[in-house]
């Protein structure tokens, strides 16, 4: 049982951290707080939306984690499908020729890779104790 506290723990504040990290990262380029739009360079208005987006949904999920709720698998897909949604969004916009910085690709393929093992995580745990109800 404590084996099991700890891992809901650990991966709902690594969860939050990544949570506050990318909001205050994506919220200082919309509100262009610390002059980090400026440093952003060629940022791309729809990823960083939904990069937002995803920062308050993972708050949520980091949140159902820690209370054990079954939507934290819903909240974590739904920023998945937000996340994949803005990478084509991107390809979109540099395949018409907009700018853009070529460490946005990385960073999304990064940020989708980091939710969908998050969206496992929260399969497994809620599946697993779903079959132990």
């Amino acid at each position: 049982m404590i084996k099991k506290n700890v891992f809901t723990y650990i991966a709902a504040i690594v969860l939050m951290a990544f949570a506050l990290l990318t909001l205050f990262l994506s919220s200082s380029v919309l509100f262009d707080w610390f002059g980090i739009r400026a440093k952003e360079g060629n940022y791309v208005l729809l990823v960083v939306w939904a990069n937002f987006i995803s920062s308050i949904l993972y708050l949520a999920a980091a949140y159902g984690f820690l209370k054990q709720k079954r939507w934290t698998f819903n909240i974590l897909s739904l920023s998945a499908l937000i996340l994949i949604m803005a990478l084509v969004g991107l390809f979109i916009h540099i395949n018409s020729g907009g700018l853009y910085e070529t460490k946005t690709i990385g960073a999304m393929i990064f940020r989708i890779i980091v939710t969908l093992a998050f969206v496992l995580l929260a399969y497994l745990k809620f599946n697993k104790n779903e079959k132990n109800n």
